[in-house]
């Protein structure tokens, strides 16, 4: 890998946007804060800079290692609202955002005509090259994952199942606030390859410590403190394993402050998990990667394609899709009808598929009629975005004949919900998520 593109971030929402637009060209970026020495940028050999801020934070640009404009190679100013960037003859470019109609154009020219890149990177490289590292690292020893069902941790665990045959085990807490079949598909698939699969049905135990909670920040607190509860009881029963594997992908690192390091860490506290575990290292396969390159190489992986493109979920699942407490009753309702919403709008060409699509069972009753019967039932609401990064996003406006198939077939389908309706809330003001 012999180009590397920096994204030098003064604060905003392009710095990902932008490495993955440069990594979708097959050229390596990686994003780095803006106070990183000149030395230290130096000792990488990047090919070309790119740095990127907004109005608020752009005067910091004046405040980076003036090192940094003597280093030789091309810079590209994204977005830094006109202030002027240092200059000491450098092939400087300067781009707001009101002339980026074509942002992948402007940064194909950049990188290969002014950085003058080879290209070449590709996501095979990354699979061999962590097989190895993986190898490497574990020499032998086995290896604790604990497999959530998500995108990430799916295929954190089918790269490390490739590399090390028989050496992990995976551990998977059914808390039951999942999405409909999602507890038994998981099973399905990983029981059948070459590792050690284990579930534990816990939705007793957590649907029983949500009860009486409404709040989402408790509901949340509650989940992740009996998550690790369990964790901790289950591991000590497989006895000492001396590595405990992540599916922490690049943006959580990013998004974290971190800067972005070895693949395979030796600290203890990346995604919740206690410090106090028993682990030599942390091993996170994935931390380089971007989430629609996690989703690329699990296909490469044989995993299936329903669970590597499904929708993205909330960490504590259902719980906070439920507003008030949680119930048995209201997972089984709410599950039913998020999988007739997708179910709905997966029909769709992908060209006209909402980003993101799902259900939320509402704390506030409404009155109905089903049969001769006067109902007094929870709203449910139908949530689709359409966004680049999700950082923003607008609602996605589905066709009316649509809507109402929808809503036709989850008022009859679901004895207690006799009202549906749709949520065209765009972020800003409102968040993807309802909690």
């Amino acid at each position: 890998m012999s180009d590397l593109i920096l994204i030098m971030d003064f604060g905003g929402l392009h710095k990902e946007l932008l490495a993955r637009t440069v990594r979708d060209l097959q050229v390596y970026a990686e994003i780095i804060p803006w106070h990183l020495s000149a030395d230290k940028i130096r000792a990488m050999k990047p090919t070309g800079i790119i740095i990127t801020g907004n109005q608020e934070n752009a005067p910091d640009a004046v405040k980076c290692d003036p090192g940094l404009f003597e280093l030789g190679v091309p810079v590209l100013a994204y977005n830094l609202a006109g202030v002027p960037v240092p200059s000491t003859g450098n092939n400087i470019h300067t781009v707001d955002m009101t002339q980026t109609k074509d942002l992948q154009g402007i940064i194909k020219d950049f990188i290969f005509n002014e950085c003058h890149a080879k290209g070449g990177y590709k996501l095979e490289d990354y699979i061999s090259t962590q097989v190895e590292l993986i190898r490497e690292t574990t020499a032998g020893r086995n290896v604790l994952l604990a497999l959530s069902g998500g995108v990430d941790s799916s295929v954190c665990a089918a790269l490390l199942s490739k590399a090390i045959p028989g050496k992990l085990t995976c551990l998977f807490v059914d808390h039951g606030l999942m999405r409909q079949d999602e507890g038994d598909q998981i099973e399905e698939i990983f029981s059948k390859r070459d590792l050690k699969f284990i579930r534990i049905d816990a939705a007793e135990r957590f649907v029983g410590k949500l009860k009486g909670h409404a709040d989402p920040e408790t509901k949340r607190k509650i989940i992740g403190e009996e998550f690790i509860r369990v964790f901790e009881e289950e591991a000590k029963k497989l006895g000492k394993i001396p590595f405990l594997a992540q599916g922490t992908i690049y943006p959580d690192i990013v998004e974290s402050g971190g800067a972005h390091g070895a693949t395979i860490k030796s600290h203890h506290n990346v995604g919740g998990l206690p410090e106090n575990l028993d682990f030599e290292q942390i091993v996170e396969p994935l931390s380089g990667l971007f989430k629609n390159e996690v989703r690329k190489i699990g296909l490469m992986l044989g995993l299936p394609e329903y669970l590597v493109n499904r929708q993205p979920f909330p960490g504590p699942g259902l719980a906070v899709r439920i507003m008030g407490d949680v119930t048995f009753q209201k997972l089984n309702t709410l599950r039913r009808a998020d999988a007739i919403v997708r179910e709905e709008l997966d029909k769709l060409p992908e060209s006209e598929r909402p980003d993101q699509y799902f259900a939320v069972l509402t704390d506030t009753s409404s009155v109905g009629v089903k049969g001769n019967n006067r109902t007094h039932d929870p709203v449910l609401a139908i949530r689709a975005v359409t966004t680049q990064d999700f950082m923003t996003c607008s609602y996605t406006p589905i066709p009316h004949e649509l809507l109402n198939r929808m809503a036709v077939r989850i008022s009859s389908e679901i004895e207690d919900v006799s009202r549906v309706v749709y949520d065209i809330s765009s972020k800003p003001p409102g968040t993807i998520e309802w909690q």
